[in-house]
């Protein structure tokens, strides 16, 4: 945990009650540099952890690569102490052994840390180096994932899968259950609540299937799509991202390019992640707390046979304010 919750001692103060000093646990911020080739694309700030992951999902979100035989091997910079879970350079294929859903390490491992901050990434002959339009020369923050951009239109990707013929259908009272359970999952949030997480299920059965979490939202959810990635589970058909935060346009878009169906946040999502989502035929779901929930598009994937009288619909037009893109 010393690499994604840093100890701190603070002052503790209760208005018109005592004030102590006690040690406190912080969710690590640093920041991460996506090469390809050499070259720097990205520098996020991030927590560190999955970072491997973290590289392949943003480039699955950038359109870059869409399958694991296009992500051959990751190399930390030298200078410094690789982390337990990976060595120097990474021949990247399907794991030795499934990682556990939640990404904690195995128990009994040195807790080494991981002070790599550069990782550099080949990609498989064939494959076609990032567009130079994708670089971001200057670092983005954990809470924007899109600050590097020129333009709305910049994101609009194609990408690889088309969500809009997937045949996911979820029963409302099994996508009730998510919250709660990705909730459950959230250990380095319980100690520093201070970290976004994002999680993927499996539509049929409700079983989370992988559980990441990180100061950036955006980061959370790439760390979920590369996983998926490099365990040959692209696109992710019949499956549920789930975000702890909003659902911004950005995350719609990461959800679009690894094909997955289906979003659902616990708050609120953007004007113009409704529209993607509707365009692209991707169901949205917001407001997902307790026995409620508000879709914002393609309700027919929802189910509720707990009320067979009952037909999910759409949320009222006036939730979903359409904006001109940036």
């Amino acid at each position: 945990m010393s690499r994604i919750a840093a100890r701190r001692r603070v002052t503790r103060l209760t208005v018109g009650g005592l004030v102590s000093s006690r040690a406190d646990f912080l969710a690590v911020e640093e920041p991460l540099e996506i090469r390809v080739f050499g070259r720097s694309l990205a520098v996020t700030m991030r927590t560190p952890g999955n970072d491997i992951e973290l590289a392949a999902g943003f480039l699955v979100s950038e359109g870059v690569i869409h399958h694991a035989e296009h992500f051959t091997t990751a190399r930390y910079c030298a200078g410094v102490r690789a982390p337990t879970d990976v060595r120097t350079v990474i021949q990247l294929g399907l794991p030795e052994q499934p990682p556990s859903p939640t990404g904690e390490p195995s128990a009994g491992l040195p807790d080494e840390g991981n002070t790599y901050n550069v990782l550099d990434v080949t990609l498989a002959p064939g494959v076609a180096p990032p567009d130079p339009s994708l670089e971001r020369n200057f670092y983005t923050t954990s809470s924007c994932g899109l600050c590097g951009k020129a333009s709305i239109e910049a994101v609009h990707t194609n990408s690889h899968y088309t969500v809009a013929e997937d045949q996911l259908t979820i029963d409302a009272e099994m996508l009730a259950t998510f919250p709660d359970l990705l909730r459950a999952q959230q250990a380095v949030f319980d100690r520093t609540g201070g970290l976004h997480a994002a999680a993927l299920f499996d539509g049929n059965t409700g079983e989370m299937l992988v559980l990441r979490e990180d100061v950036g939202r955006h980061n959370a959810v790439d760390k979920v799509v590369g996983w998926a990635m490099m365990n040959d589970r692209l696109p992710a058909r019949n499956c549920v991202l789930m975000v702890s935060g909003r659902a911004s346009f950005e995350l719609t878009q990461k959800a679009l390019m690894a094909g997955i169906p289906m979003l659902t946040a616990v708050s609120a999502p953007s004007s113009l992640a409704a529209e993607l989502a509707t365009d692209a035929g991707l169901t949205l779901v917001g407001f997902l707390r307790g026995q409620s929930m508000v879709i914002y598009s393609r309700p027919d994937r929802i189910t509720n046979d707990s009320n067979p009288s009952s037909t999910p619909e759409l949320a009222p037009q006036r939730t979903i304010e359409k904006v001109a893109p940036l």
